[in-house]
């Protein structure tokens, strides 16, 4: 184990060769966004970080910050795991990534809209009809939909990371039901009260007016201009894992937390919500429910947590929806393949933020440099999340490849494969030093009649050594994510 000391703190594991370092140059120094942080930091000194660090887990005891993991032994709440050293990124950085961001939304909107229209891009032979045709998430009664600013993502979550030699690249896009935004703006709230100092001295970009945000995103979706929306935020209840975050943003925004049975649509088609004052009309659905669940007269008839004549409301225009029905259809990592072609065709734009490069394996030429390469390559299922159902082949024992090579065999338009990136590490703590920790960084983009892209996002961690598993259902956890303004023209 390599052990240096930048002043009062130590550093271990580093160099790391061949990583590239948020926070820390090759030479160990702070970069320009995170001088001001390792200044504040060593002059703090280990004993002092600890106990910050012990204050702020008590503190997400206390407020009740969790998330819900899912295993064999039942729903187990967990605080949420927080590691209080931020990622640190300069504004000038930032400011190409935010133009990225929003250019792929842009795209990625009108794809979708255009599938479930015209479907110019396949008979333009740019999108094969073959992946169409075998998407999961394609909703057959969407087709002639065009809702409110053509747009169906309203909220999306681009998950990027950094390579060794530095580029950033998008790994996927989360077009559903994204989830995480509230993690980011309670570790924000966290880090002022750790350090509230560097707040003052620092210009680190804010998150805060993300609720704000959210709510106009929404509102400008409501069919009725002239009042006050009426918003709704519909949670499959209290043992979804994504709950607080549910409570959290319907309480920020002002929004009502509902759920479906909270809700029902009439003969007019219109959403009301039962209050005890009687029946009140709803304007918008901000839905935390997949597509399958969300109305039992479209999808499925078993579904006990949706809202019947959801949808018979959405396409008479009485209701807004977000993210729309059927904008899964892009959020599917073949498709992702797909998407520098789609900005091509509907912007004439070269993509700002690459694609990871990646292998079809529907491809017959593809598919078998795959299965040559699976001791080499990462392999995602089409419609996964989560980090489950996907395999890492450098870290996968033999029969687990062979096994995936079965997989692939049986279903190859259900697969992709990309390189294993010598994905970005930060300084993270471990007991009183600062250890190396792979990480991502999911920003939030929201779209309606206009554009928005946090400043940052939520950066996670892989908390556990030399592991690239970020989700927090897998021992990941997080960070706050500063976008620091240098100076630097």
């Amino acid at each position: 184990m390599n052990a240096r000391t930048t002043q009062s703190i130590e550093l271990i594991d580093y160099p790391q060769p061949g990583i590239y370092d948020e926070l820390l140059g090759d030479d160990l120094r702070p970069r320009p966004a995170a001088r001001t942080l390792f200044d504040y930091v060593n002059r703090l000194g280990a004993e002092e970080l600890v106990a910050r660090r012990e204050a702020v887990d008590a503190a997400i005891m206390a407020m009740g910050i969790t998330f819900t993991v899912y295993s064999e032994a039942g729903n187990i709440d967990r605080a949420w795991p927080f590691d209080i050293i931020p990622r640190t990124m300069s504004k000038r950085e930032w400011d190409r990534i935010d133009a990225g961001l929003k250019q792929r939304l842009t795209a990625l909107n009108l794809f979708i809209d255009d599938l479930y229209n015209a479907q110019r891009i396949v008979k333009d032979g740019i999108f094969p009809a073959e992946v169409l045709a075998g998407s999961k998430n394609f909703r057959d009664c969407c087709r002639g939909m065009t809702p409110r600013f053509g747009v169906w993502a309203h909220v999306c979550g681009t998950d990027l990371v950094r390579d060794g030699d530095g580029t950033v690249y998008v790994l996927e896009d989360n077009l559903r039901v994204p989830s995480g935004v509230s993690y980011m703006l309670e570790n924000r709230q966290l880090m002022k009260r750790l350090f509230p100092e560097l707040f003052k001295s620092s210009d680190i970009l804010p998150v805060d007016d993300y609720p704000t945000q959210l709510y106009d995103t929404l509102a400008a979706l409501s069919p009725r201009q002239d009042d006050r929306p009426v918003v709704v935020v519909l949670t499959p209840g209290i043992y979804n894992s994504a709950y607080f975050e549910h409570s959290y943003l319907a309480q920020k925004m002002g929004a009502i937390l509902v759920e479906g049975s909270d809700l029902v649509v009439k003969a007019d088609d219109c959403v009301y919500m039962k209050t005890i004052s009687g029946l009140r009309r709803v304007d918008v659905v901000y839905r935390r429910i997949d597509d399958d669940f969300l109305d039992p007269e479209a999808f499925r008839a078993d579904s006990m947590l949706g809202v019947p004549g959801l949808m018979r409301a959405w396409k008479a225009g009485k209701v807004g929806i977000a993210n729309a029905p059927g904008a899964g259809v892009a959020d599917d990592k073949v498709v992702y393949t797909f998407v520098p072609q789609i900005i091509k065709y509907y912007l004439d734009q070269d993509p700002i933020i690459p694609n990871v490069p990646s292998w079809l394996c529907m491809d017959d030429t593809q598919r078998e440099h795959v299965l040559a390469n699976l001791d080499k390559l990462v392999v995602k299922p089409a419609n996964e999340s989560g980090g489950y159902g996907m395999l890492i082949g450098p870290r996968a024992s033999e029969e687990e490849r062979r096994k995936f090579a079965d997989l692939i065999r049986a279903n190859p338009r259900n697969y992709m494969a990309q390189p294993t990136l010598a994905i970005s590490t930060a300084p993270t703590m471990v007991g009183d030093q600062l250890a190396p920790r792979h990480l991502d960084l999911r920003p939030f983009v929201l779209q309606s009649n206009r554009l928005h892209v946090t400043t940052g996002g939520l950066t996670r961690v892989a908390l556990r050594q030399g592991s690239l598993v970020v989700n927090s259902s897998q021992g990941g956890g997080s960070k706050d994510t500063w976008i620091v303004d240098t100076g630097e023209a």
